[in-house]
């Protein structure tokens, strides 16, 4: 199980701390220094079962700064996977990847279903 994280989120953080206090272990990336690759989201996304805009965070500065609340729609799914791989801050976070399912984003409901 791997997590990617933002040391500074503080969603991530509290997602974090769930896990350690369900006493279940994780590998923990860095989604800034170490970008997820275009290949890892496309098959992430095939794994979610989620529409591709779940995938970006949609708070996020860079979100704010391309304009893409506006942008998105006019753009290809290819489009969408390079930009999501060109900046790791533009991915939606935490996100918990399993061997059989993705989960963007902290809802503690979800991983509870998806790990206990």
């Amino acid at each position: 199980m791997q997590v990617l994280c933002y040391a500074k989120c503080s969603t991530c953080r509290k997602a974090l701390k769930w896990l350690d206090e369900q006493g279940i272990s994780y590998d923990l990336r860095d989604i800034q220094s170490e970008n997820p690759t275009e290949a890892e989201l496309r098959d992430w996304h095939a794994k979610s079962a989620l529409p591709l805009k779940r995938f970006f965070n949609t708070s996020g500065m860079q979100y704010r700064a391309l304009n893409l609340k506006d942008r998105l729609p006019g753009m290809s799914e290819d489009e969408q996977f390079q930009l999501l791989a060109s900046d790791g801050m533009l991915v939606k976070r935490p996100l918990l990847v399993l061997d059989d399912t993705v989960l963007p984003g902290f809802k503690q409901a979800e991983w509870e279903q998806a790990l206990l």
